[in-house]
């Protein structure tokens, strides 16, 4: 079994992806004239970008309890 902090570890490059992920797309939606979908689609994977660092900060304190 994995440890937690090489859970975390992982949670973290998933994290990283996402975050390319929304620059990403928002740049391409951009250029294609979709900024009503470039909003909602930077919203959407800003709250999975959120929860993904709340996991891995809870991964990181959960060998101190």
């Amino acid at each position: 079994m994995a440890s937690f902090a090489e859970l975390a570890n992982e949670v973290a490059d998933l994290e990283a992806r996402v975050a390319d992920a929304i620059f990403d797309s928002v740049r391409a939606q951009l250029r294609d004239d979709g900024a009503d979908e470039a909003k909602e689609l930077e919203r959407r994977l800003s709250k999975v970008r959120r929860s993904l660092q709340k996991a891995e900060m809870l991964l990181r304190g959960a060998g101190e309890d």
